[in-house]
Parts: structure tokens; C-alpha cells; sequence
């Protein structure tokens, strides 16, 4: 049989663990609360750096830049149609 005095001892220390636990709880709920926080700051501030690369990508890549490229810095021209042929297999030479 349990004594009193034992048994408000006992009460006592349950009391003790469960408010140290508590405490421990509450301190690892919010670092990883703070983690979160630098994670989602961190997730944002990539996706803002992505959207600007892709833009930047999208403009690289205009078609008008292209043409204006290949004529300015490459001298490069649409080749004159004049000179070509069309050969049809199985047609007489």
C-alpha cells in the first residue's frame, strides 16, 4: 500500500518531469518555428532570383535579339534564293 506522504512524492516529481518537459517541448517548437522562418525568407528570396533569371533567359533569347545579332556582330544574311535548285527523286535530270 501506498503512503501518503510517498504518494504526494511521487505527485510532486510527476508534476516536476511533466513542466521540465513541457519546457523542453516548447523550447525545440520554437527553433524549429525559427528554422522555418530562415527557410521560407530563404525560399522566397530564390524564387524571386528565379523569376528574374528566367526573365532574363526569355529576353536572351528574343527572336529580334537573335536577328539583330547574327546581322550586327556576326554579319550574317538570309542566303539568296536565286542560286538554289530543287532536286525531285525519280524526276529526269
Amino acid at each position: 500500500m501506498i503512503t501518503p506522504r510517498f504518494g504526494l512524492a511521487l505527485l510532486g516529481v510527476a508534476v516536476l518531469v511533466s513542466s521540465l518537459a513541457l519546457v523542453h517541448s516548447t523550447h525545440t517548437a520554437r527553433n524549429y518555428y525559427t528554422v522555418l522562418q530562415r527557410l521560407e525568407g530563404t525560399r522566397w528570396y530564390l524564387q524571386e532570383d528565379y523569376s528574374r533569371l528566367m526573365l532574363e533567359r526569355s529576353t536572351l533569347a528574343s527572336p529580334h535579339r537573335i536577328a539583330r545579332l547574327a546581322g550586327d556582330d556576326l554579319v550574317m544574311r538570309a542566303p539568296a534564293l536565286t542560286p538554289l535548285r530543287v532536286v525531285v527523286v525519280g524526276a529526269p535530270h
